[in-house]
């Protein structure tokens, strides 16, 4: 209602000030305070009368600043970095009351952000009221402001005014307080512009905005307002053929529940208004789509190279290594095996990697279309599918140990005819599923870039860069299709095979013992106890030859279903950042204060990591924790911030999404020579770190 009455008496106070102009005395004095100046800012105290006049209750005041070539000062909604002005007008005598008014701002970017405010020249317009009507007013002003270039600098200075009885008009300071106090967004009764829905879409990721105007739209923007701790990216505007209806869709860059009277603000050429809003839950479509270009054949075909050569080299990761060793080992088993059995075992092992990743590529899809945030590996992060992916890692690796054999059941293998062949080709295909699955927490170089090129674009984008993907990660497989006289030059079986079996054992109980780390970090240390322990009962009972078949399935059953259920609905816990602590050089991720950092000179690196990313745990490994990299980051001249993606974020989601990234590791520095960012490769190095932190470090030199 405040705002309201604030909006309704900036356009009475425009009419009045215009007769106040005409009827003015040419020479009369003006009514204005000293000047406070430097590079950023000139700032004053102006008022459009030069005296109280008798019985008058209230007087045109306006704030006038003008901004340095470059800078820019802030709004009353800064945006994600900058603070508004402020006013103090403890010491003021005769003042009751002195309400800012904010002129519709413009958009601008600063240290990569979005932000709304004032360049050039503004008059911020001033409602005071007088305790005593008719007589003189004295003005003591502490104004606090902040102006941006490519550094920020923070102003507090005072003004004074002395305004003693009289009936004069300061013209010019009355011209300039009712230009600006036209440029005050209109509330809805008095503005032909119409806000009609206000929506979040199904992942809280954007704010949709739906308006109408009599008159045909110009250059509009949309400025929402949720307070301090939400912040908007750019807006995607779109007009109908009329130019009558406006469709918005502004990223949410931070979000909170904890927002009071949320508004939206539409300024256009020579018009805006403010409308406080009422968010639904049911976000309009757009009046038309935007008009993208296709991506060209060669740009996808050039992706699908790099995404290929991503899966191949995901074959040598710790990830997939030992699965593809087990293959091989199987087939040295298999003594007697045609050449067309060979060749057919390994097309079936290529056939689970290609299945996989298709099944992936559709879940992604089908995730993307009902609005969830997806990403290269996310399925980690679920409690119920570690759960699964350690019992069987666990049960293979007692399996290599020699504690029991895996085989098919006798009805399952009678439907298949009794053929031990295809009872082999089953197991060949689970072998390649198997691969596919362990390679997901792994990136490799040049992963990131096809992943993030497939999700960004078209289903046709996604099916051929996965698909592509999974074809250099069943290279290996379709190569020994091609020529399964390969096999025959490995050594032939013997007394070694047992200590292969032992090795490839270890390496699976290694892979095992990272997936409980895992398990820790997603669901708690109480539920990897428990599951652990049924993973402990599966194998004792499945070990046990004699025991009834009835009552061993029975067990076996329950021990699965106990542990799916245990992971399901355990509590996730509450944990701090990996690495983090009172004596840790990293910091908490805190997204909203990396522009303000940077603000201020500092540079940031943020470390976007997770208990189940394997090549992010070598990236810390090999290049973060050690010097010269380590000794860097520790220097104080660094801000380290690391942000744990081990579990679901929205946060995380949301900044990754800002850069295009849709998995990790991601690693990004931030300085006053980089406000928007420098993204470092997937697999880190000392040089391009420390190269990145030298680029964002370096300072813009700006008059003082």
């Amino acid at each position: 209602m405040k705002g309201a009455v604030s909006q309704i008496w900036a356009g009475l106070l425009s009419i009045v000030l215009g007769c106040v102009i005409i009827l003015a005395a040419a020479g009369a004095d003006a009514a204005e305070s000293e000047s406070v100046s430097n590079p950023a800012v000139t700032a004053r105290l102006i008022s459009a009368e030069n005296g109280i006049a008798p019985d008058a209750a209230s007087v045109s005041l306006g704030l006038a600043l003008e901004y340095g070539e470059g800078w820019k000062g802030y709004w009353r909604t800064p945006g994600e970095v900058g603070l508004a002005p402020e006013i103090n007008w403890s010491g003021s005598t005769n003042l009751k009351s002195a309400e800012l008014l904010w002129p519709a701002p413009e958009r601008f970017e600063a240290f990569g952000i979005e932000n709304f405010g004032y360049s050039g020249q503004v008059v911020l317009p001033i409602r005071a009221r007088l305790e005593d009507a008719g007589q003189p007013l004295e003005l003591r002003a502490r104004v606090s402001l902040l102006t941006c270039s490519t550094v920020c600098v923070p102003h507090d200075f005072e003004l004074s005014l002395a305004l003693p009885q009289g009936v004069g008009i300061d013209t010019n300071s009355a011209r300039q307080i009712a230009t600006y106090a036209d440029r005050v967004p209109a509330v809805p009764e008095n503005s032909d512009i119409r806000i009609s829905v206000t929506a979040l879409d199904a992942r809280d990721s954007a704010l949709i905005v739906v308006a109408t105007s009599d008159t045909p739209f110009d250059e509009v923007d949309v400025f929402p307002e949720f307070g301090p701790l939400v912040t908007f990216g750019k807006p995607d505007i779109r007009l109908d053929r009329d130019r009558t209806e406006l469709w918005a869709q502004i990223p949410i860059n931070a979000w909170t529940e904890e927002h009071a009277e949320p508004s939206v603000t539409i300024a256009d050429t020579a018009r805006a208004i403010t409308a406080p809003i009422t968010l639904t839950s049911d976000p309009p479509a757009p009046p038309f789509s935007s008009a993208n270009p296709r991506t060209s054949l060669l740009k996808v075909v050039a992706v699908a190279a790099i995404a290929f050569l991503g899966g191949l080299i995901l074959n040598v990761m710790p990830c997939v290594l030992p699965v593809l060793s087990i293959k091989l080992t199987s087939v040295l088993k298999a003594t007697g095996q045609t050449r067309q059995m060979t060749r057919n075992g390994f097309l079936f092992s290529a056939l689970g990697v290609l299945a996989f990743v298709w099944a992936l590529a559709a879940v992604l899809l089908f995730l993307q279309w009902i609005g969830v945030s997806v990403g290269w590996g996310m399925q980690f992060q679920n409690p119920v599918f570690v759960t699964l992916m350690f019992m069987v890692i666990t049960v293979f690796a007692a399996n290599l140990f020699g504690a029991f054999e895996i085989t098919l059941p006798a009805a399952l293998q009678d439907r298949l005819g009794a053929s031990n062949a295809r009872a082999g080709y089953i197991s060949d295909f689970g072998t390649g599923l198997l691969a596919a699955i362990l390679a997901t927490p792994c990136s490799a170089p040049f992963l990131g870039t096809a992943i993030t090129f497939a999700l960004a674009g078209t289903s046709l984008d996604v099916i051929v860069i996965f698909t592509a993907l999974g074809l250099g990660l069943a290279l290996p497989y379709l190569v020994i299709a091609a020529r399964p006289e390969l096999v025959t030059r490995l050594p032939r079986p013997g007394r070694w095979m047992l200590l292969v079996r032992i090795l490839l054992g270890g390496l699976l109980l290694a892979t095992a013992a990272w997936l409980l780390f895992v398990l820790v970090g997603v669901a708690g240390g109480r539920a990897a106890a428990f599951i652990t322990s049924l993973t402990a009962v599966f194998i004792v009972a499945a070990s046990i030859p004699q025991a009834n078949q009835w009552v061993r399935r029975a067990v076996l059953s329950a021990c699965v279903f106990l542990a799916i259920f245990g992971a399901g609905l355990t509590s996730t816990p509450d944990r701090t950042t990996p690495g983090v602590d009172a004596t840790s050089h990293w910091q908490d991720f805190e997204p909203l204060g990396i522009a303000r950092r940077v603000s201020e000179g500092e540079t940031v690196f943020v470390d976007v990591t997770a208990d189940w990313c394997l090549t992010c745990k070598a990236n810390k490994s090999l290049v973060l924790d050690r010097d010269p990299v380590r000794a860097r980051l520790r220097g104080g001249s660094v801000i380290a911030m690391q942000a744990d993606w081990t579990r679901p974020d929205d946060n995380i989601a949301r900044f990754l999404e800002r850069y295009d990234r849709y998995g990790i590791p991601f690693n990004i520095v931030f300085g006053p020579g980089s406000p928007s960012g420098i993204a470092l490769p997937e697999i880190l190095t000392p040089q391009a770190v420390l190269d990145a932190l030298d680029t964002a470090s370096v300072r813009s030199l700006v008059s003082e």
